[in-house]
């Protein structure tokens, strides 16, 4: 599945640099033209050691690892609520399956903040509600318009937009009391009546904050309010990174980069803590495929049945699946090969529900 997340926030909060860190672009950084900007997008490569490791067994042709692509999209500052969020940034936002919002908590006297101090709570709850006046204006629109669909229909068709009519009200019940609609409980036809609005603020959130270099070895002081507003918006994760350091340190060399990272504390780099933060919010896992041509990652979610997966390779392995030949990756590392893995009664044969797990490989057989 092709993973798409959106990174948003005020201006001058280092949201382009942490883009730029993330995809290794040059988008432009510092000027900035408000919501009409153009929308940058690049792709990121998704760590994992574990392509590496299974790419020194086969010595494979490709090695392909997998992918998030990141739109930097930039707000305006807005004077009122409702007007930071131009319609085509809104299109932008809709199309991503998770948002990173960043947040500024780093001093910069030469760049002053849009609201005249640093305040990473204040900035989380002014982005939160340009998205709910979004989703506002989208569901009232909607229930205007839904009336005189119903007058005119009958049995199924006027069921459906029954119950459509039901959850549109419940979602601006909530967001008029200023909740995330994250915050309704929807049983799967409520869920199935909303899904092509993409609301944003039924979408999962990851809190980027970004950080001055100094308290990179400490953030706690520095994220544990963000952390405690965060909890009102349910399904956001907090991840702090110093966008600027770690652009500086991923232009040194490996190993100097990897000393620089021990002695301020960094057990990784803040493309790997966001990746896999962007995982767990999406309830994503990867499987592999090997072979002399390719060693390759893919992303699916977690548990998706094994006909699934191999949809994520090639709809003709969806279609004409079946069965597949599983086995953990350190189970066929520790074999040495899948002959001696099949030998050892260690790779096992699974059929079409069978739940996919995070790290195994998979060779699925098929007929079309």
């Amino acid at each position: 599945m092709n993973v798409v997340s959106a990174i948003t926030g005020l201006p001058y909060v280092g949201k382009t640099t942490l883009f730029n860190l993330l995809t290794g672009a040059h988008a432009t950084t510092g000027a900035f033209a408000g919501a009409e900007a153009e929308t940058n997008v690049g792709v990121a490569k998704v760590p994992d050691r574990r392509v590496a490791d299974l790419s020194a067994l086969y010595k494979p042709k490709k090695i392909t690892y997998a992918e998030v692509m990141y739109r930097d999209i930039g707000l305006a500052h807005a004077e009122k609520p409702g007007q930071a969020i131009s319609t085509q940034k809104l299109g932008d936002l809709r199309t991503a399956d998770a948002i990173v919002h960043v947040v500024r908590a780093f001093s910069a006297p030469s760049v002053p903040h849009v609201d005249g101090s640093v305040d990473p709570v204040r900035d989380l709850s002014t982005v939160e509600l340009e998205v709910l006046f979004a989703d506002h204006a989208i569901v009232q629109r909607r229930l205007e318009r839904i009336e005189p669909e119903l007058r005119s229909s009958k049995g199924p068709e006027r069921e459906m937009k029954e119950r459509e009519k039901a959850v549109l009200q419940r979602a601006i019940a909530a967001l008029a009391e200023e909740r995330p609609l994250r915050d309704l409980d929807l049983d799967p036809d409520e869920e199935k009546a909303i899904r092509g609005f993409r609301f944003l603020t039924r979408m999962p959130v990851l809190v980027a904050v970004n950080l001055d270099e100094d308290d990179v070895a400490d953030p706690e002081r520095i994220i544990a309010p963000v952390r405690e507003a965060a909890k009102a918006h349910r399904a956001s994760a907090v991840v702090p990174v110093s966008a600027k350091l770690e652009a500086e340190i991923a232009e040194l060399p490996p190993v100097e980069a990897a000393s620089f990272r021990k002695d301020l504390g960094l057990a990784e780099p803040a493309l790997e803590r966001l990746i896999r933060a962007t995982y767990e919010l999406l309830g994503l896992c990867s499987f592999f495929t090997v072979g002399d041509d390719e060693v390759r990652a893919w992303t699916v979610p977690c548990g998706a049945p094994a006909q699934q997966a191999a949809g994520a390779i090639h709809t003709d392995l969806e279609r004409g699946f079946i069965r597949a030949e599983v086995i953990g990756w350190e189970e066929l590392l520790k074999a040495g090969s899948e002959a001696n893995a099949k030998k050892l009664g260690v790779m096992r044969t699974e059929g079409k529900t069978y739940p996919v797990k995070d790290g195994e490989v998979l060779h699925v057989l098929f007929n079309v």
